[in-house]
């Protein structure tokens, strides 16, 4: 029986997915969280075989918590379930370990499906279509993807500064740079560049 903890923090959708993986043969809802804290105590007590988590989770968000699990239960396979739909958040829940990305539209069949596969040691990732936008390689060091991405979100140079123990000048040195490898005219065009293509 392939264990299941399903991490939202909607009640409804938390309850109706509960209910599907139960009604799936093999397959079972262990446990249900509504924040990585829980989700994190409740995975070292029941020792799940995969985590369904979503993204958007109050405090420590889900890819966080895709990164924190394995390390707490090494053989728990994680599984996004999100209604973010952008190349960039599929290809950091890869680079977090995820096993599966997909959109909360998908069917009951594809769910179930890709909760075995994730325990087969495959990956799934629906629709198709995130995985083909997910494009080529990005051009952008981590450090530079890591303050455009932050850059992306609305803070400024002297924000991401304080945030990552930098300097400023830094920051923008590595901003500039990232510009620079993406044949932006502007920050605007570069984080609109690395976003259609999933470099952040």
């Amino acid at each position: 029986m392939i264990s299941v903890l399903v991490v939202e923090d909607m009640q409804v959708v938390r309850a109706g997915l509960v209910a599907l993986l139960d009604g799936e043969f093999g397959i079972e809802a262990a446990g249900q969280a509504t924040d990585a804290v829980e989700a994190l105590r409740l995975a070292e007590r029941l020792r799940p075989d995969v985590a369904l988590l979503d993204i958007d989770l109050p405090g420590m968000d889900g890819l966080a918590l895709a990164r924190e699990l394995p390390r707490r239960v090494p053989d728990c396979r994680t599984v996004m379930l999100t209604a973010l739909d952008r190349p960039g958040h599929v290809r950091r829940a890869l680079d977090a370990g995820a096993s599966g990305y997909l959109l909360k539209s998908v069917s009951p069949r594809v769910l179930a499906e890709a909760v075995r596969t994730a325990v087969a040691g495959g990956r799934v990732i629906e629709p198709p279509e995130l995985a083909e936008e997910l494009g080529s390689p990005s051009p952008l060091t981590p450090a530079e993807a890591e303050v455009l991405r932050m850059a992306a979100g609305g803070a400024d140079a002297r924000a991401i500064a304080a945030e990552l123990f930098f300097s400023v000048g830094t920051v923008r040195n590595r901003l500039s740079a990232a510009v620079g490898k993406l044949h932006a005219r502007t920050l605007v065009d570069a984080v609109r560049i690395a976003e259609r293509h999933g470099w952040i």
